[in-house]
């Protein structure tokens, strides 16, 4: 959203509000509670009785808000923790939610061993399997072989290519298809698609979905390397693996995985998938930074970077792709970070 646009649409919100509530407009207390990647903005909303909630503004021009309702409407139908919709106007771009507070998940990790951590991430596991097991995926985009390799694509294209004016190494092609490959194998099931902790809303010691608009059918190991290998915490290899092999068995229990798929199997399927998200968010941040000129993200390459050999480290027969991210990428990473300009105004 443009800052010639905001004040007009923050007053738009302001009567919206205001006509819901049959409040003057003067008397509609709004206060800027969140932003995010993409152009919604979020306010709260505090009415004449004390009671708040939460407004979200998604301009129809940039957002289209009908999977956000659809989906809120049969997770909540399910039985999950979602925020509930008080009223919707698609055409205007404003929803009134349940205002679930100011307390995002990743407000409550310390290290990434704390008991602390390692319990609130145990919680977040149950509530994925709530997910797959309550959220049916029939109605949900699939998260298919075009769009995966759309993602993987953003790799070179931003991150290589707009940013760090590199090429490709010789073996993406292969690397590419071999991790297209490996999602597709899995089971298909609900997929958040951004299961991190900042979408993850604490209120006592109960977790609430929130940002699950992107949500697709897809592979069931997707939102487990989402929180696991998330913006916050780097888990040790050992915590990793006895993390992923507890979901495989509990999986397979509930009958979201056959009974055949190993221990060996599933933990590299899940590598292979964590390699796939690492390699997008690279991608999606330097676009983020260069194309949408958000600030932020540039800092947290280094981060997924070290998930993304983390996940390699598994998978022997992408040695050559992970010796050129040691030998190429990561020097070519570390000299860009510490240019004056750092490639925001390219």
């Amino acid at each position: 959203m443009s800052d010639a646009t905001a004040p007009l649409r923050l007053q738009q919100l302001r009567d919206w509000a205001a006509t819901r509530h049959a409040l003057a407009p003067g008397r509609v207390a709004l206060e800027l509670a969140a932003g995010d990647a993409s152009f919604r903005r979020y306010f709260r909303l505090t009415l004449p009785d004390g009671q708040t909630r939460m407004l979200m503004d998604a301009p129809p021009d940039h957002e289209n808000s009908r999977p956000f309702v659809a989906i809120a409407r049969h997770w909540q139908a399910a039985g999950l923790p979602v925020p509930g919709l008080h009223a919707v106007d698609l055409e205007a771009g404003f929803l009134e939610l349940d205002d679930l507070g100011d307390t995002p998940l990743q407000h409550c990790l310390r290290e990434a061993a704390h008991p602390v951590t390692l319990g609130w991430h145990e919680r977040a596991i149950e509530l994925l399997h709530a997910l797959q097991n309550r959220a049916s995926a029939e109605a949900l985009p699939r998260y298919d072989e075009a769009l995966l390799g759309r993602e993987l694509d953003l790799f070179p294209q931003w991150c290589l290519g707009a940013w760090l004016e590199i090429d490709a190494p010789p073996g993406w092609s292969a690397l590419h298809e071999a991790l297209i490959a490996s999602a597709l194998a899995q089971p298909v099931v609900t997929v958040h698609r951004d299961y991190d902790a900042m979408n993850l809303m604490v209120d006592g010691d109960q977790l609430t979905l929130i940002d699950f608009q992107d949500a697709v059918a897809g592979p069931i190991s997707y939102d487990l390397i989402s929180l696991l290998r998330g913006r916050y915490c780097r888990f040790a290899p050992a915590r990793f693996a006895g993390w992923t092999e507890a979901f495989r068995q509990t999986a397979i229990s509930d009958g979201r995985l056959p009974g055949s798929v190993t221990e060996d199997t599933f933990h590299r399927q899940v590598q292979a998938m964590a390699a796939q998200r690492a390699l997008k968010v690279l991608g999606i941040f330097c676009r983020l930074t260069l194309r949408d000129r958000r600030e932020g993200y540039l800092e947290r390459l280094p981060h997924f970077l070290d998930h993304l050999d983390d996940s390699l480290a598994d998978l022997p027969e992408h040695r050559a792709f992970r010796h050129w991210l040691a030998e190429v990428f990561r020097p070519a990473l570390t000299r860009r970070l510490a240019a004056p300009s750092r490639g925001e105004d390219s």
